[in-house]
């Protein structure tokens, strides 16, 4: 059933059951009110019939013997009045008045004789007055049932062709959307709905354009890693493949110098595979994290002392600011170690001779530690920046693969960072520099 006919089910349900409503209420007001009028007009009178019956009842070892003698309309100052008793076994065993019974029954008064709390019979009391208002509580309701119904009719089929169309209005934005829901079930990613409604059908149609786009991305991001996995891949295998075949082809013993490019090949192709496989667990969220207390200003300190002989080949100054004295974090020493080693790494390779990395450790409040690697290297263009922590991506000048490794260590760092629930973002400038900042929470924030 389509979507709109469901909407337009629902409402007429509605609008008929509000209706049935109505009427049965307005039956019911209407009757009430006249048996009101009718109890105020003759409620005595049929209380002191009631009350006579009832002693009478009592009198005779609750029994009716001899009723007929009794004259019920004495206490009764109407003209024309009649009295019908019957037992519980509806045994007419009294009636006065000129009036015939069945009269009496349809349009007198009813009333049930109680005689300690148990029914002992019942009477009706008629009267030309109480004949007329009994006729008015039989026929007002049904006249105002009858125009209520019939103008409720008119109001109903105007109320369904009113809730047919807002129907169709509701569901035509998702008449628009579902061709491109089915477009992108066929494999078109990056299709875009033309809905531009200010509504929550216009949020869900910009989720799926969203949802449309990433898709695409991710499958452009899945495409390019293949390719540069099998590039990476093939460069190592090739110069291995090559150097067997040139020793095959030399016929004498392979002297072990020979083997060194071999072995170096084997190192960088092994080293590709587990930063693969150690990336692929971090984004799975299955990479084992060993948290201990660590003071972060000795970790980077120890750094720059590993580091410090790199960067004197290149004359470059590297300075140590820690300007806070909560310093210690819950980490894993040997994740975040290596997230700084990649950083202050790249910051050396790309930084000219004689030029200048700065490593700060500080805290703007009770949260967060942040760790700053900034150097005065090359920069890195605006449109680089967002996809510098994807697998395998590397700009044209900074991160070439003359110069620099796989590709894959600021998409680690950042698994790592993460996995320690902190955050790591870059600022860079060409010519002028590049700012890594990672952020990491206290143990008790």
């Amino acid at each position: 059933m389509r979507f709109h006919l469901k909407i337009f089910l629902t409402m007429a349900s509605a609008i008929v059951g509000i209706s049935i409503i109505f009427v049965l209420l307005t039956h019911l007001i209407v009757s009430r009110s006249i048996e009101a009028v009718i109890q105020e007009a003759r409620g005595s009178e049929v209380s002191l019939i009631a009350s006579e019956l009832e002693n009478y009842y009592l009198r005779h070892n609750q029994s009716w013997e001899e009723i007929e003698q009794s004259d019920l309309r004495l206490s009764v100052h109407q003209k024309s009045s009649s009295v019908l008793v019957m037992d519980n076994h509806h045994q007419v065993i009294l009636q006065q008045g000129d009036s015939p019974m069945k009269l009496v029954t349809r349009l007198g008064v009813k009333h049930t004789i109680l005689v300690q709390g148990k029914s002992a019979g019942y009477f009706y009391y008629y009267d030309p007055e109480i004949a007329s208002f009994n006729k008015i509580l039989i026929g007002i309701p049904i006249s105002v049932v009858i125009v209520i119904s019939v103008s409720g009719l008119l109001l109903l089929l105007v109320a369904l062709i009113i809730a047919y169309q807002l129907s169709k209005w509701l569901a035509s934005p998702l008449k628009k959307l579902l061709p491109s829901i089915e477009r992108l079930g066929q494999g078109e990613l990056g299709i875009q709905a033309d809905v531009k409604v200010q509504d929550e059908y216009g949020q869900i149609a910009s989720a799926f354009n969203l949802m449309s786009a990433e898709l695409q991305k991710a499958e452009k991001l899945r495409r390019n890693m293949s390719a540069d996995i099998a590039h990476e891949l093939r460069t190592p295998l090739t110069i291995i493949g090559g150097k067997m075949d040139e020793l095959q082809q030399r016929g004498q013993p392979v002297p072990p110098e020979m083997l060194l490019p071999l072995q170096d090949e084997l190192i960088r192709l092994n080293r590709l595979v587990e930063e693969l496989r150690t990336l692929s667990l971090a984004e799975a969220g299955q990479l084992h994290i060993n948290k201990v207390e660590t003071d972060m200003a000795d970790l980077a300190q120890q750094l720059c002392a590993v580091l410090e002989p790199l960067a004197d080949e290149k004359k470059i100054a590297i300075h140590l600011e820690v300007l806070t004295q909560q310093t210690n974090l819950l980490v894993d020493p040997n994740r975040i170690r290596q997230v700084l080693l990649n950083l202050i790494t790249n910051a050396i390779r790309y930084t000219p001779n004689q030029g200048t990395i700065w490593i700060r450790v500080l805290n703007t409040d009770d949260q967060w530690l942040n760790i700053i690697v900034e150097d005065t290297g090359i920069g890195i263009a605006a449109e680089h920046l967002p996809h510098l922590f994807d697998r395998f991506y590397r700009t044209d000048d900074a991160r070439s693969r003359a110069r620099g490794g796989s590709g894959l260590g600021l998409a680690i760092a950042k698994q790592y960072v993460r996995s320690h629930q902190g955050t790591i973002k870059v600022e860079s400038q060409e010519n002028q520099g590049t700012r890594f900042t990672i952020q990491l929470p206290y143990a008790n924030a």
